[in-house]
């Protein structure tokens, strides 16, 4: 009865988040997850949009290189995520995933079909998608419509880098928002690329091949 009341009081202190964790495949299942524990965003927040490319054919690779579409991130990552989907939601949008956590098999299966480092990490020192701490994303206003960004999602070119200037100002303007507000719950931008962000605690986190349920 004891061990019921602590759980209950310890969910409703942490009631923004889950307190059912759930591991990918080699990784150790936990009462309650610690920051560094695969977990489901699903299972943190349902304000999140969908569109896992790679569960697809509707990539650069073009081709399908996971066997199912969900996002499973490191703990820290999921929190910084639902604050910072939080803080665009005050303001009228969500976020749009495209791509979280690859497994390393997933990056050696990327590399075999386009093995040039200017498109794909190189497995052999693997990337922060690796390691739990990368996500792939893009806006959507209250009808569920892209923010003009400018570019596609992966598209490798000048235009999509945060550098670039010859846009229109609504194009600058839908940029900024994103970088802005994920700066500020703790991401970094990448400069070539638009969508992409690094949670910064992750960065020393170790790159993981460990897999999820697809049933």
């Amino acid at each position: 009865m004891k061990y019921s009341k602590t759980i209950f009081i310890f969910c409703t202190i942490l009631s923004l988040y889950s307190c059912k964790s759930q591991s990918a495949h080699n990784v150790t299942k936990q009462s309650v997850a610690n920051d560094t524990t695969f977990v489901n965003l699903k299972d943190y927040s349902k304000d999140f949009v969908y569109d896992m490319k790679y569960a697809t054919s509707d990539n650069f690779l073009k081709a399908k290189v996971y066997d199912c579409a969900e996002c499973f991130l490191r703990l820290k990552t999921i929190k910084a995520m639902v604050a910072a989907n939080a803080d665009f939601m005050k303001m009228g949008y969500k976020i749009k995933i495209f791509d979280c956590y690859r497994p390393l098999d997933i990056q050696k299966r990327m590399w075999k079909i386009v093995p040039n480092p200017d498109y794909v990490a190189n497995p052999s020192k693997g990337s922060i998608h690796n390691r739990g701490g990368a996500v792939d994303i893009t806006l959507v206003n209250a009808k569920g419509k892209e923010l003009d960004m400018g570019t596609s999602f992966d598209f490798f070119g000048i235009e999509a880098s945060h550098n670039y200037q010859n846009l229109s100002q609504e194009i600058k303007d839908n940029r900024t928002l994103l970088k802005t507000t994920m700066v500020q719950n703790g991401f970094n931008a990448l400069d070539s690329e638009w969508w992409h962000y690094n949670l910064k605690s992750a960065l020393n986190d170790t790159v993981s091949n460990a897999k999820w349920n697809c049933d």
